[in-house]
């Protein structure tokens, strides 16, 4: 039910709110196909661990790259 949520949430993200901001990840792939990646793969609790992780580590200081999950 949560990991639901989640993944309704991040799809939300990537289809209205997305497109109408500039192209920023620094990773491959992006950071909110990562998190629906990890949400699916692992579950709300990790998945959203890894996610967080994920999106703390993209900002200028990171040159980025391809980034798979473990």
């Amino acid at each position: 039910m949560i990991n639901n949520f989640l993944i309704l949430l991040i799809f939300f993200y990537k289809k209205i709110i997305s497109p109408w901001l500039p192209r920023s990840c620094r990773f491959y792939p992006t950071c909110s196909s990562y998190a629906l990646e990890s949400l699916k793969k692992y579950g709300p609790w990790k998945g959203s661990y890894l996610s967080l992780k994920r999106i703390l580590r993209c900002h200028p200081g990171n040159p980025g790259g391809y980034d798979p999950l473990p």
